[in-house]
This record gives structure tokens, sequence and C-alpha cells, in this order.
């Protein structure tokens, strides 16, 4: 590289860091950020730092959030009886976006004892009744299902789990072996 660019180099490398970004996209941003639009490369600048300094993790749900507790756990609205459980702060997103679900969630990032504690504690204290598994479909998540509902089938709730199959609009030629077993046993009668 030409001595001179190295902070526009630091700025393109920093861009291909982000997941689905390559090096003609990262450049094309880089370029945009400092030539064609300076103003709104800062205001960028500043609203990536302020989500870094002031976005963490819910302390109830492990969700993302500004605060201590994030909106959808202190909601009173929400129904406290259903907890969907997922594997990221990023499919809360997913469904609240979609606006049709009105439960909770709880974030499991991974199967320890402590986390295992915690899904409890928010059982009890919040009066569910069902747990819905919201994880993407495959072995290790059927085994992660089958592990909670062993160590929390003392607490008396209702196991289910998000359904499985075919996508709307989607070839049957474009969808994987596993995708349709389990739509084909998930068949249901007209």
């Amino acid at each position: 590289m030409k001595k001179g660019l190295e902070k526009f180099n630091e700025l393109v490398a920093a861009f291909e860091r982000l997941p689905g970004v390559g090096k003609k996209s990262a450049q094309r941003y880089a370029y945009h950020v400092c030539l064609k639009d300076s103003f709104g490369g800062l205001k960028l600048a500043q609203s990536i730092e302020d989500a870094v300094r002031f976005t963490g993790k819910c302390q109830i749900c492990g969700g993302l959030s500004e605060d201590e507790i994030c909106d959808i756990c202190s909601d009173e609205t929400r129904d406290k009886e259903l907890l969907a459980v997922v594997e990221s702060p990023k499919d809360i997103l997913v469904f609240e976006q979609s606006a049709i679900y009105r439960g909770r969630y709880f974030v499991l990032e991974e199967i320890t004892p402590e986390q295992t504690e915690k899904l409890r504690e928010v059982i009890r204290q919040n009066g569910v009744t069902e747990i819905i598994f919201a994880l993407t479909p495959g072995l290790s998540s059927d085994a992660v299902m089958v592990f909670i509902e062993d160590k929390l089938s003392d607490l008396g709730v209702k196991f289910s789990k998000i359904a499985q199959g075919v996508p709307t609009g989607v070839n049957l030629e474009n969808i994987d072996l596993l995708s349709l077993m389990k739509a084909l046993d998930s068949r249901t009668e007209l």
C-alpha cells in the first residue's frame, strides 16, 4: 500500500471485519464515508461509539438493552407465562420485528449450570407455563431441548418448539434433507 493511505486502509480493514462485507464493499463504504458524505461518516462513527458504549445485555433475559433491564422484561403487558428460549439476542430482534409474539424471552447462548439455574429462576419468578424453543433446527438444538426439558421437568411447564419444514415459496429442490424430513413428519391433515 502507498504511504499516506494508512488511515483509509485501516477503515477498509475495519469494514471488512463486518459479517458479509468483502474487500470491494469495504472500499466502497470507506470511500463513501471519507469523501462522498464525510458528515454522514462522522455521524456514523458517533452512532457506533454510542451504541458500543451504551448497549449491553439485559440482566434477566440476556437480550440487548441500554438499561439493566430491557423494555421487554419490564413491560407488564407482556405474557409472562410464555417464554421463548432463543440462541442469540439477535433472535429477539427478529421476533419483535414480526410483532407476532407477546411473551418474554431467554437467551441461551451456552449450556452451563449457571444458565440452567438462571432459566429456572426466570420460570419461577414469572409463573411461566410454557417454554417455546426457538432454536436453529439441528441435532445440537435437539440435544439442548432434551437436556433443558430433563433439568426443568420438576417445574411442571409445557415444552414446545417452533415448527420446522419447507418455507413458503421455496422449491423442494432447494430444501435440505433434514428440513424436508421434518416437514413430512410434521404434516397436517387437510
